[in-house]
């Protein structure tokens, strides 16, 4: 299916030819080893930085992600119509279908446009290969400066069954505000034998206000444990970790982090084994 679109595409420019449109959507070419299909095992989590860029940017970030072809995508700073035109240009460009769950906690016309009586949807969202079920979107009672949540869904990674979260958690210098909100996500981790946890959290390792997740979850990196924070692969342009992939009750095969011109964090994703 994957390939048969990018053929079509491919015979559209064709047959367009030279008249074709400036706006017309060209499907950037992958990388040498990009995935064929969608990979079952495998999860992601992105955040995709808001504001950065605006014209082609959501063409570059579908195009990165179809490179790694996730089961699942957990994504921060996402604005829901720059997720709607991500899913189209992952279906039309490169044939990957994804569901959508949105964790909208705020509605902002400067980050996410729209009009200014109704402003765009910003927060998280989880695209899935596979449907989700029991969405819940949960604001956390302090966002600090800026209201934050998490979004959690039902999904299949795998072939097996997970519950999935997806959280931002408060910008850098409010440990105080992230401690709570750690308390409450992990409150509600603990809940179940199995769940991976994607998210921004604005915390190295070794952060004081990450011990409670710590506690209930490991990184998918398994060398990368706060006793080891300065040993944990970078995840944002400014060279520190703040990107997470918590699992309880799962255990990572492989890791990898990889950086991108579409923002100022990388992607991380990793694949399970059952």
């Amino acid at each position: 299916m994957r390939w048969l679109a990018g053929a079509m595409a491919a015979a559209c420019l064709v047959l367009i030819g030279p008249s074709a449109p400036s706006g017309a959507l060209v499907p950037k070419p992958l990388p040498a080893g990009a995935a064929e299909d969608i990979v079952p095992n495998r999860v992601m989590t992105w955040n995709i930085c808001n504001p950065c860029g605006r014209g082609g940017y959501d063409v570059g970030r579908a195009a990165d992600i179809a490179t790694y072809a996730p089961q699942v995508i957990g994504l921060q700073e996402a604005c829901v119509r720059d997720v709607e035109k991500i899913r189209d240009h992952l279906e039309t460009l490169y044939g990957l279908v994804y569901h959508v769950a949105y964790g909208s906690v705020l509605r902002n016309w400067g980050r996410c446009g729209g009009l200014p009586w109704s402003p765009g949807g910003f927060g998280q969202a989880i695209l899935s290969a596979a449907p989700m079920t029991d969405r819940t979107v949960v604001e956390y009672p302090d966002g600090g400066s800026e209201d934050r949540g998490y979004v959690a869904v039902t999904t299949t990674v795998g072939g097996r069954s997970v519950r999935v979260f997806n959280t931002h958690l408060a910008q850098r210098r409010q440990e105080t505000v992230r401690a709570g909100q750690v308390r409450v996500l992990a409150a509600a981790v603990a809940r179940h034998d199995r769940a991976i946890v994607l998210g921004d959290f604005n915390a190295v390792p070794d952060s004081a206000e990450l011990g409670p997740m710590w506690a209930r979850a490991t990184d998918t990196d398994p060398g990368c444990r706060p006793a080891l924070g300065g040993a944990c692969e970078p995840t944002t342009d400014w060279h520190l970790k703040f990107d997470y992939v918590f699992l309880r009750g799962i255990v990572p095969l492989a890791h990898r982090v990889r950086s991108s011109r579409y923002s100022d964090h990388h992607i991380l994703h990793t694949d399970l084994r059952y």
